[in-house]
């Protein structure tokens, strides 16, 4: 196994409950607070920037609010403690070019909400083709997505993006009941939410995925 990435999500504030072993990539797919304040933020920043691994990767999500308010701000405050902020935004790590969003459909006028259709897709049109690991705060449609009303809830246009690329592996969060993963078609989802519905954290807060010789990502169980 040559990368080892331990992926988690929606922590809201509880961060500190969750500890982690260490490794190549830390990626943090967005909801690190409750209503996304510098008081949440920064102190989450500080306690990311701290964790033992090589690169550490953070995509904001809706209730992130401080991101989407002062970009510039908390784009400087990740610059200077050694955070890769991802937000239609990618970087090559380690021979792997990654890309990230917090754009998620609309749902009560949050954080990086947008409707779906036109509005949307103009985030996911701007994912290179090229792409290998994706991260969002939300899922796909379809894919680790359902809530308990039963709906499945996630963007059918992320989806169509997703399935038009090279990405191998996508990291979301957002939907604390479908935490979990899935190997569709040579490519593994990872929804890496940390809390329950209930905001506790959940007994294995850490998805752990490892990228083979063959280039395939596994989760480790």
């Amino acid at each position: 196994m040559s990368l080892k990435i331990d992926c988690i999500s929606d922590t809201h504030n509880k961060h500190k409950q969750i500890k982690l072993p260490g490794g190549d990539i830390l990626i943090h797919a967005g909801d690190a607070t409750g209503r996304g304040h510098s008081g949440e933020i920064i102190p989450f920043l500080n306690w990311f920037a701290e964790q033992p691994y090589s690169h550490k990767v953070f995509t904001p999500g809706n209730h992130d609010f401080g991101f989407e308010k002062e970009p510039a701000r908390y784009e400087q405050e990740c610059k200077d403690r050694g955070i890769i902020l991802l937000n239609d935004s990618g970087i090559e790590v380690d021979g792997v070019k990654i890309w990230g969003s917090g754009i998620t459909p609309w749902f009560f006028d949050w954080a990086y909400n947008r409707q779906r259709g036109p509005e949307i897709k103009r985030h996911w049109d701007l994912i290179p083709e090229d792409t290998e690991i994706l991260v969002t705060h939300g899922p796909v449609q379809g894919i680790l997505d359902y809530v308990p009303r039963g709906e499945n809830v996630g963007c059918k246009d992320l989806l169509d993006k997703v399935l038009q690329t090279k990405i191998k592996l996508h990291i979301c969060g957002h939907i604390h009941y479908s935490k979990g993963h899935k190997y569709i078609d040579g490519r593994t989802f990872v929804n890496a939410a940390s809390l329950s519905e209930q905001y506790q954290v959940v007994s294995s807060p850490i998805t752990r995925v490892a990228k083979d010789d063959l280039g395939d990502y596994i989760v480790v169980e």
